[in-house]
């Protein structure tokens, strides 16, 4: 019953986290680093801070934590910038292929890599057991599965949604998207001594998840306020127009996005009696992602007037995605 009770618990995060880019459509006015930059404040910032005070028991502090794992500490934001890289391309293989495609290659490729170098580069190959690997080479069929449909797609596209669909250059950036992502479960993996002793099991790696995200909003911020300089869009943050209504849909897009990290914590702390499940818990959280968010597409109608064969091809590949990542807990 507590594994069952963690998966609800995770899958609600990745309910959440796929609904994310709706308020974001809501935002007016305001170009793509503005809305961008404030969302993230919100996302890797504000409510991830306020998730870490969970983990923080009474009279303890979360520097003099950080102060006695410098190295833990260090890695894990590190980390953390280099996934916020996989983060502004994950946005840009969005703009190309769309929120259904875009998460679906980026996300399954994000799920397969974290997998695999989170117990590589912490010295823990032993996790990765046959069952572990067999899950991760269905996982990338499915990535190839759907990419085949996005092909398709390309191909019975109508004109004018050409210009804005673009496969091959779509594809290209989701697949780095979904590497440097991969560095958000390498963060968490250097995180995993940054905890006080008797914080709750799924409190736990809440002040790993701040670090990663705060090197994460770094390497955004950076590059957002670039492309403000660059595109002389400084005045959308001035702009008194829809200001209080962008802001509040930011923040709205920011919790969401956040849950699925806060609900991957809670939810793992239920996963303890299987460390099948305990391993493979990043490329479950992936694989939700990718299933909400072709929920979204499909309603958001990204894949109205594909044919039917698309469509079922499509529906094949997000169906090995789902079997690839509980697959090694019925090998086990």
């Amino acid at each position: 019953m507590e594994i069952l009770f963690g998966l609800l618990i995770i899958a609600v995060g990745s309910f959440c986290q796929s609904s994310s880019y709706v308020p974001i459509r809501k935002v007016k006015h305001w170009s793509w680093e503005s809305f961008w930059l404030v969302q993230g404040v919100f996302a890797w910032i504000v409510f991830p801070i306020v998730g870490a005070m969970l983990a923080v028991p009474e009279g303890e502090s979360i520097f003099a934590l950080l102060a006695a794992h410098p190295g833990d500490a260090a890695m894990t934001a590190l980390s953390g910038v280099l996934w916020g890289v996989g983060g502004l391309t994950f946005g840009l293989s969005m703009r190309y292929l769309g929120v259904a495609l875009g998460q679906s290659i980026s996300l399954g490729t994000c799920a397969a890599l974290g997998t695999i170098l989170g117990p590589v580069l912490m010295g823990n190959t032993e996790a990765l057991t046959s069952p572990v690997l067999i899950g991760v080479a269905v996982t990338l069929i499915g990535i190839s599965v759907i990419g085949v449909a996005g092909s398709m797609r390309q191909k019975n596209a109508k004109s004018d949604e050409k210009q804005e669909f673009n496969f091959t250059k779509g594809l290209t950036v989701a697949v780095l998207a979904g590497l440097m992502s991969a560095c958000f479960n390498i963060g968490l993996e250097f995180g995993s001594a940054l905890h006080f002793e008797g914080t709750p099991e799924i409190y736990s790696s809440l002040i790993a998840t701040m670090l990663v995200t705060l090197g994460g909003f770094l390497s955004n911020a950076a590059y957002c306020l670039y492309q403000n300089a660059k595109n002389h869009t400084w005045g959308d943050y001035a702009r008194k127009d829809n200001r209080l209504g962008n802001i509040l849909f930011c923040a709205l897009a920011g919790v969401l996005w956040y849950s699925q990290f806060f609900g991957l914590s809670l939810g793992k702390g239920f996963l303890t009696g299987s460390a099948t499940l305990l391993t493979f818990s990043w490329c479950i959280l992936m694989a939700l992602n990718v299933t909400f968010s072709n929920v979204w597409g499909i309603i958001l109608k990204e894949w109205k007037g594909c044919n039917r064969r698309t469509i079922v091809v499509l529906l094949t590949g997000l169906a090995l995605l789902i079997l690839s990542s509980f697959l090694p807990q019925l090998l086990s």
